[in-house]
């Protein structure tokens, strides 16, 4: 056997890195849109905010470039900041396990029962109010649930009240059933998309092994659909943390969310004080979409869902 002289091996060698690096470059090519989307989109507004969120705002609403972590101090030191946070994580959550309570056996029911003509068709009906203006929906619920509203109407015309009630405006159950509607497509279409590929006999064997339904139910089809309820929960409950549209028209100014304080910061010209309440919010969700991660293993979700 002869050796190959060391010159000739190096130059294969560097040859074949840089074929290497040429087939990575040009299969990165097709992302390079996305991330362009990405970076100008999502972190440079991001960057800019977190910058703005270290400065002051003057007497006179100019922003002053001198360093300092008052904003943030101020949010963890006023229990007003605190308790509206708290408000906003009470009502998020409540929305996501309404949403998932109304979808779950909605979507159930469409996957197992029904044909999939039907299927398309009520899906279809589902997604129909994306069509329409998001202010105009909540319009629309102003109008079922206001003073002289169509619920009022309802209930005089039961007999059931007397007087027109205004539980449902300008108070907090009104925002949640409001933030409930919006939200129940994101909720269907996570689960219709895990459920559609669950294989419905095991539920069936698993009775025929003596489990009962609700045995069943959890421990044969809740594991096998659990990226799809991951999503759903995702969908729901991270969106109403910048809620502030539906607040502000249903709810009024007693029923403000986390995300009206930093519109109503804006507004007023401080945005230093709005961006790092903005910041400490992307902060939280960063914080759950982690701990979901870990503790769900959130990565399957786009494959399983």
């Amino acid at each position: 056997m002869t050796a190959e002289p060391r010159g000739a091996a190096t130059s294969v060698a560097l040859a074949g890195s840089s074929n290497s690096l040429a087939k990575r470059a040009g299969r990165a090519i097709p992302a390079l849109p996305g991330l362009a989307v990405l970076l100008f989109l999502f972190v440079v507004p991001m960057l800019i905010m977190l910058l703005f969120s270290f400065w002051k705002t003057s007497p006179d609403f100019k922003v002053v470039p001198t360093w300092n972590i008052d904003n943030y101090l101020r949010f963890f030191n006023q229990a007003t900041y605190l308790r509206t946070f708290a408000k906003t994580l009470i009502m998020g959550t409540l929305v996501t396990i309404a949403a998932l309570s109304i979808s779950l056996p909605f979507a159930y029911f469409l996957v197992r029962y029904t044909s999939q003509r039907t299927q398309r068709i009520v899906l279809l009906a589902v997604i129909v109010p994306f069509w329409t203006s998001y202010l105009l929906r909540v319009y629309a619920w102003q109008a079922i649930l206001g003073e002289h509203g169509a619920l009022n109407q309802l209930l005089q015309g039961l007999g059931l009240i007397h007087e027109p009630s205004m539980f449902f405006v300008y108070d907090d159950p009104g925002v949640f059933v409001v933030l409930t509607y919006v939200y129940f497509p994101f909720a269907v279409l996570a689960l219709y998309a895990a459920l559609e590929k669950f294989d419905f006999t095991q539920l069936t064997a698993a009775q025929d092994l003596g489990a009962r339904p609700d045995q069943a139910f959890r421990r044969i089809l809740m594991p096998q659909i659990r990226a799809g309820v991951i999503t759903a929960c995702i969908f729901v409950f991270i969106p109403i943390l910048g809620e502030f549209l539906t607040p502000t028209l249903v709810g009024g100014a007693q029923s403000s969310l986390i995300a009206n304080l930093v519109v109503n910061f804006l507004r007023q010209a401080q945005f230093p004080e709005g961006a790092a309440l903005a910041i400490i919010i992307a902060g939280f969700v960063t914080a759950i979409m982690i701990i979901f991660r870990k503790s769900f293993r959130v990565e399957d979700v786009v494959t399983g869902a």
